[in-house]
């Protein structure tokens, strides 16, 4: 490792995203693992999956041996300006109309299975009432 590091910024850094080119940010440090595409056992589309962002959960979440992580230290060429990475967007649920119960298909069929019989009843006693002889 240089003893001064150089400081890139991340607009330099999200530019090197091709197999020939390849540059990544794990833990604030910048990697350039380009003679590395060809021999990373997860192939290089999962290194080139990880340019563009801070990619250290995805370093992390493979969990990485030691050995690993030493044969980083040849690749290393610097730190990130940490002010210049974007921060993380977070999820915001889309509004919703609150939930109303009596506008649901639901509820309409329940009050059909009410008024149909009573409809059926009530035409029965006024079929029966008109067609009654005295």
């Amino acid at each position: 490792m240089a003893s001064d590091p150089k400081v890139h910024v991340f607009e330099e850094v999200e530019k090197h995203n091709k197999t020939k080119d390849c540059w990544l940010i794990i833990s604030g440090k910048v990697y350039d693992v380009t003679p590395f595409m060809e021999d990373h056992p997860g192939g290089d589309e999962v290194l080139l999956s990880a340019t563009g962002k801070d990619a250290t959960n995805d370093f992390e979440d493979v969990g990485h041996s030691d050995s690993a992580r030493e044969m980083m230290e040849k690749y290393y060429i610097g730190e990130i300006d940490a002010s210049t990475v974007p921060q993380k967007r977070t999820y915001i649920p889309p509004q919703q109309a609150a939930y109303n119960p009596d506008k649901t298909p639901e509820f309409l069929i329940k009050i059909l299975q009410f008024l149909v019989p009573l409809l059926i009843l009530g035409l029965a006693f006024a079929v029966r009432h008109f067609t009654k002889k005295d």
